[in-house]
């Protein structure tokens, strides 16, 4: 993973140092709170309905163990011994004091971590594939070009106070298990007919309280130009996007007003000044920075060993947690291993500090120290022998962190909701808990098979619930909690935005709600092997509809 050059360690510890004293001035009455706010914004500090919530930055997804237990000290120092991992591969604390966040910067710091830029009006944490690197479905690993942009947008002049927030995705999958377009930009890797690597640049993607999927605005764009062409992207947004509209704010506002068209060609005018400039990436350069995320020393071992034979066939419970978390490979012998934070009775994506100390020592024991965070709001070892799966098995049951459940009904996306964030209008957790509950038995689970169920506690979707298979949305009805259900949605290379069956529900009604679609899933489908969402294409919405509420809306 990328190490922190000198300059990279002194930027953050001058920032550190900056925003103490921006802190310091704020609580001595020094600085006025519309001052403030921006400040600490980009420093990643929220004021949410009970306290501060601190946003730590997890580039790409990518930790080592030893910032991993760094995070767990945190947890246990300055909050309440949790935290909260983020569909946006970020750390959530949500109970901070004001006046010890700059000491939880410096510990951060300490460690080569941060929360600049996980808020504000900027390019916030670049995201990828949860699997890069080891995907054997990948054609490059996209990180190097994560950090790349990474390092070119912290703290770039002219894109600090853009119209609104702005979100960046690499994926190199056939699968682009990085939601590439749902973002501001996705950028997905391919080669042209001629061998040369390039992307595919999507923009003006998002959801939120208009779900937009990006239109495709160039079709290859050669590996040098990449920060060349994203910033004449943002060149274009900063000039014509609105600031007179905090909802009309976003970029994939501007490309659905200008038509992609216009918009493509704006770009195309503003990059034919940056073309060949300053921010060409030169082949040292990537290498330079592609040296950071070379290959660990894998063994030569054999596939499917007979320790993990053995195991499937007479250990409790391996056989189903393999089946779900473990992952393929792209080099024999070695697997991929999802680790849920989805446990029943569990706040979606919460991780106790003892929790993710085990999770940093099983990276360390079973693999090359490395971790990372999915968009599911699950940890990934990326790198574990398979003769090693019984032994890493055996550890997280003692943790509490087997659950069978990745891919399924109950591994819930879910944002905070209104037991956090004073955004939300609805709770989200007590509803993923009470989804969980009704869904208690593995064996149903396992016989429903893969759902994608997600829950956003407001318009702002941070739950994703847009693309879930199956999505929750909390709305306000005079000043009551109801839920808006869909169904339909997708992430991947033929993303969807889920139809909505109707009127909401109150939440004592969502888990009877959600089993009444899946048992007419179960009833239709033609076979174990056709999954929900593959049933809902075919069949359409309304058979769901009048299971739901009787009669056709």
């Amino acid at each position: 993973m990328y190490r922190y050059d000198r300059y990279d360690q002194a930027l953050v510890d001058e920032r550190v140092a900056q925003f103490r004293d921006q802190t310091r001035r704020f609580l001595a009455g020094e600085l006025p709170e519309d001052e403030f706010k921006p400040l600490r914004l980009q420093n990643g500090l929220y004021v949410q309905k009970h306290a501060p919530m601190l946003r730590i930055a997890i580039p790409y997804g990518t930790l080592s163990a030893l910032q991993l237990r760094k995070l767990a000290e945190i947890c246990d120092n300055y909050d309440r011994g949790y935290g909260h991992f983020s569909t946006r591969q970020n750390l959530q604390i949500n109970w901070p004091e004001l006046a010890r966040v700059p000491d939880i910067l410096a510990e951060l710091a300490s460690v080569q971590m941060h929360g600049i830029q996980t808020s504000g009006n900027c390019v916030r944490n670049v995201t990828a594939d949860h699997f890069a690197g080891v995907a054997p479905d990948e054609l490059v690993d996209p990180r190097p070009y994560c950090e790349l942009l990474r390092q070119w947008s912290t703290f770039h002049p002219e894109f600090t106070f853009l119209p609104r927030k702005f979100k960046i995705a690499v994926s190199a999958s056939a699968g682009d298990r990085a939601a590439v377009q749902v973002h501001d930009i996705g950028l997905k890797m391919l080669r042209n007919q001629q061998g040369e690597l390039g992307f595919e640049v999507w923009a003006g993607g998002g959801l939120g309280r208009t779900p937009v999927i990006a239109p495709l605005i160039k079709a290859f764009l050669p590996e040098p130009e990449l920060l060349n062409y994203v910033e004449a992207i943002l060149r274009v947004y900063n000039r014509f996007g609105r600031r007179d509209n905090l909802y009309k704010a976003r970029i994939k506002i501007l490309v659905r007003e200008l038509g992609a068209e216009r918009f493509a060609s704006e770009v195309e005018a503003e990059w034919a000044a940056l073309r060949g400039g300053p921010a060409t990436l030169t082949p040292a350069e990537i290498a330079r920075v592609a040296s950071c995320f070379e290959l660990p020393p894998y063994r030569a071992l054999a596939s499917d060993p007979p320790a993990l034979r053995e195991s499937i066939e007479f250990v409790p419970g391996f056989a189903a947690w393999a089946k779900r978390s473990v992952h393929p490979h792209r080099v024999p012998g070695y697997a991929a291993v999802v680790i849920s934070l989805k446990a029943h009775g569990v706040a979606p994506g919460d991780a106790t500090s003892d929790q993710m100390r085990a999770v940093a020592d099983a990276a360390e024991a079973f693999g090359f120290g490395e971790i990372r965070v999915s968009h599911h709001q699950n940890l990934v070892l990326p790198d574990v022998e398979q003769r090693s799966l019984p032994a890493l098995h055996a550890l997280l049951k003692k943790h509490g962190l087997a659950t069978a459940n990745v891919g399924l009904l109950t591994d819930i996306i879910a944002c905070p909701g209104g037991d956090f964030c004073s955004l939300a209008n609805a709770v989200a957790i007590p509803v993923a808990t009470a989804i969980q509950a009704r869904f208690d038995d593995l064996d149903d689970l396992f016989d429903i098979g893969e759902i994608e169920l997600n829950i956003s506690g407001c318009i702002n979707s941070c739950g994703h619930h847009h693309i879930g298979h199956i999505g929750i949305l909390g709305v306000d009805k005079a000043g009551e909690e109801w839920y808006q259900i869909s169904i339909g949605g997708v992430q991947g290379p033929v993303t969807a935005i889920g139809k909505i069956l109707g009127p909401s529900f109150s939440r004592g009604e969502i888990p009877d709600v959600i089993d009444r679609l899946i048992q007419t899933y179960v009833s239709r489908r033609s076979s174990t092997d056709e999954r929900f969402i593959d049933l809902v294409q075919r069949i359409g919405i309304e058979p769901f509809k009048e299971a739901v509420y009787g009669t056709s809306h």
